[in-house]
């Protein structure tokens, strides 16, 4: 028997807004069951069940474990949640540090460690929301750059190591997208900051965060049942581009 979409349940972190809350929506409207994490005690639109939990936060391996064991499966994981705290690299303090790396690296690893379990029972996939500054970055990005580099690095070895259990792992890398992560980092640029990011792509505009959510949708479905280790580039050409000429 054919297994319907309705019968498939994901989770995604950082579903609060931006990426994630189009990504919920995104597999919602595929008539996925949607199961999200994020710092706000609401659930968005699309969002069945969720929960309130810090991943930078003391008792998050607790907290974690329990959210994720009490899902009835997991066929999907897309590890989403981010900070990005813009600042020179010798006035970012250890704190600020350690909390990117918890959210960004950490927090994908330990989701990925919790859902194996189920995720080996489906047979599932997971999708790591990375980004263009994994592999190739502006000042004062340091910290989330160095994040995201480890997540892309994470994304190839753990697709290697799951692929036994049939658990396919994959990343997207999304470059300029309008958030309010977005429109904080730019802000550095003036007024004009925003169309500032803009005129640096080459198809001339910012995403929009559904543009990421059909990428990671396409990642965590059966078109893309072949596809693992890789990552998919959403940046309207800004890694294709020579920046010396």
């Amino acid at each position: 028997m054919t297994e319907r979409a309705d019968d498939r349940l994901v989770v995604i972190t950082g579903v609060g807004g931006g990426i994630g809350a189009a990504t919920a929506s995104a597999f919602a409207g595929a008539g996925w069951t949607v199961a999200g994490l994020g710092l706000s005690p609401t659930a968005p639109a699309g969002v069945g069940r969720h929960a309130s939990i810090d991943l930078a936060g003391p008792d998050v391996e607790a907290e974690l474990g329990t959210f994720l064991g009490g899902l009835p499966r997991i066929d999907a994981l897309v590890n989403n949640a981010a900070l990005q705290i813009v600042k020179p690299l010798v006035e970012t303090t250890t704190e600020e540090w350690d909390r990117m790396q918890a959210v960004n690296l950490r927090g994908a690893f330990l989701a990925m460690r919790l859902a194996h379990a189920q995720l080996r029972r489906s047979r599932g996939t997971v999708v790591n929301v990375a980004s263009v500054h994994a592999l190739a970055t502006s000042p004062g990005l340091a910290g989330y750059a160095a994040s995201k580099g480890g997540l892309v690095a994470l994304t190839r070895a753990a697709a290697l190591e799951l692929a036994p259990d049939g658990i396919r792992v994959n990343a997207v890398i999304p470059g300029a997208v309008d958030t309010a992560m977005l429109r904080a980092g730019a802000a550095r640029f003036g007024d004009a900051g925003m169309a500032r990011v803009a005129e640096g792509v080459p198809l001339g505009r910012v995403a929009e965060p559904d543009e990421v959510a059909r990428a990671i949708v396409f990642l965590a479905g059966p078109d893309s049942a072949y596809v693992t280790g890789a990552t998919l580039t959403v940046d309207g050409g800004v890694l294709a581009a020579l920046s010396s000429e």
